[in-house]
């Protein structure tokens, strides 16, 4: 391979983390780099795990100059504004985390107003506008021509859409834009002789010359873990569950209506996640074999998800909690499920898209300047680490302790930093300034949202809040109040909206 600057990128594996991939380096580059995209991956069935996102997602559309009705039909995608936890703290009891900000008063979150003396017994609706307009059923946006809005959002928002279908979208805009587009196999990886990749070799098309190389074939890591020998860092001695099963539930969604949320349920062995799309549901059972079997598990998310799941296909997959020790070693970049721990909100396109920014910004020059490289695994491990961490604090923070996998699931380790803000969260409950921004799409105010709603870990609120008039807080949560009622009145519901400006599925 010549030392110049990268002018050739080849991507091997398709998917979400591939499709997005070769659709965001055409965006950013043009044609100051050919992109040739190996999708390896074109024959396989998708599992589903990519089917929600966090709020970040718009801007990673609006950096394609995608507008919403020019990609959400093609893949039956609906709006989200908040993750709905179900069962965590005890059965029947259920809480909101959103992606709107939390409001302040006098220098405090209004959550820890909430906890010193809050109107009510549920947080999520005395803190947040999302909370009431998912309880009702609300979209986040205006229609066009409402004197509201003007077609804008009143809310942040992220959202649910089929993988598979979006993937090929993606793949479309890719192609159109000047990228090679091949679905073919890669047979082999060949190294130079400092070790760096110089070509891939496919059962159609010989060998694949490039500069950089990017590895999207998830848990294989056909490049990195195969080829290059990065190690694997598992997370599953904090993160119980090792395997999945999911459903493509077909629904009547007008008639159903469609929820403007991700639903996480606490079940025996694990938990259920429901993803409400325009064709219907996609649910899945993530669980550990150690306490469930596979046809217990499939018995229990058909059971979950009702008659209409009789005679869908389920689809069981195996979950390597983990990644990467690096995410770019030599001239290979992983991007992708390789790089990232199965997520409770199925937020993969979330994480592929926080790589992809932080590959853009750290694009190497002809040097390859080891900074870049070193800055770039930096991120994106904190990133993930900051996942793990967000997910092991689901567990730990669960009050609910009925089955014996819950109550094992507070005996495994904590990681060393979650720990310590864990013994420090006792006393002063996190604000902003305590959550570290890794989580790419996550609020600041998430940590206190799940502690508050999922009951194990009790939080005070400081001293201060006795010592300062609370008048302004008041009036606070009066003005979310009267906001959230005054949009419950004046925003439509989701089918209505997507109706009326053209989002539905073909």
């Amino acid at each position: 391979m010549n030392i110049r600057n990268p002018e050739e990128v080849v991507i091997v594996g398709g998917g979400i983390a591939g499709s997005m991939t070769a659709a965001y380096l055409k965006a950013a580059f043009r044609d100051r780099i050919s992109v040739t995209l190996v999708d390896d991956e074109s024959g396989r069935s998708a599992t589903g795990h990519d089917e929600t996102t966090l709020s970040d997602i718009p801007r990673f559309f609006g950096f394609l100059g995608l507008a919403e009705e020019d990609w959400m039909p093609a893949c039956n995608a609906t709006y989200k504004l908040a993750v709905r936890l179900q069962d965590w703290e005890r059965p029947d009891r259920h809480f909101y985390l959103p992606f709107e900000e939390v409001r302040e008063v006098d220098g405090f979150p209004l959550t820890e107003w909430w906890l010193h003396n809050g109107p009510s017994g549920r947080f999520d609706r005395d803190c947040f506008v999302a909370a009431r307009l998912c309880d009702a059923g609300r979209g986040p946006r205006w229609p066009v021509g409402s004197p509201a809005g003007q077609g804008g959002a009143a809310v942040p928002y992220g959202y649910h859409f089929e993988a598979g279908p979006l993937a090929r979208y993606l793949i479309g805009y890719a192609v159109e834009r000047g990228v090679r587009y091949l679905a073919d196999e890669v047979l082999d990886v060949r190294l130079d002789a400092r070790g760096w990749i110089e070509h891939v070799v496919t059962k159609e098309h010989g060998e694949i010359r490039g500069d950089l190389f990017v590895d999207c074939t998830g848990n294989r890591g056909v490049l990195l873990h195969k080829a290059l020998k990065v190690p694997y860092l598992s997370y599953q001695d904090t993160l119980p569950n090792d395997n999945m099963v999911t459903l493509r539930v077909p629904a009547d969604m007008k008639a159903r209506g469609i929820p403007p949320y991700t639903t996480v349920t606490a079940r025996g062995a694990g938990w259920i996640r429901t993803v409400p799309l325009l064709s219907g549901i996609a649910a899945g059972y993530a669980y550990a074999q150690e306490y469930c079997t596979p046809e217990e598990a499939e018995r229990a998310l058909r059971q979950f998800a009702g008659p209409e799941a009789a005679g869908t296909e389920a689809v069981h997959s195996r979950l390597d909690l983990g990644r990467g020790l690096k995410s770019w070693q030599r001239n290979c970049v992983g991007i992708g499920a390789l790089g990232g721990a199965e997520s409770l909100e199925a937020t993969g396109a979330s994480f592929v898209h926080h790589a992809l920014e932080q590959l853009v910004r750290h694009f190497p020059a002809a040097d390859w300047h080891p900074k870049l490289r070193d800055s770039y695994n930096d991120s994106v491990s904190r990133m993930m680490d900051g996942a793990q961490e967000f997910q092991t604090l689901y567990y730990q923070g669960a009050a609910r302790d009925h089955t014996q996998y819950w109550r094992d699931v507070k005996t495994r380790p904590v990681p060393e930093a979650l720990a310590e803000r864990i013994a420090r969260w006792r006393v002063r409950p996190p604000g902003g300034e305590q959550a570290p921004p890794y989580h790419q799409g996550l609020p600041s105010h998430a940590y206190a949202c799940l502690l508050l709603g999922t009951g194990a870990i009790r939080l005070r609120p400081s001293t201060a809040l006795e010592l300062v008039d609370g008048a302004a807080a008041c009036q606070e949560f009066a003005a979310v109040r009267d906001t959230a009622q005054a949009l419950v009145a004046e925003l439509p519901a989701q089918f209505a909206y997507l109706t009326q400006m053209g989002l539905m599925g073909a």
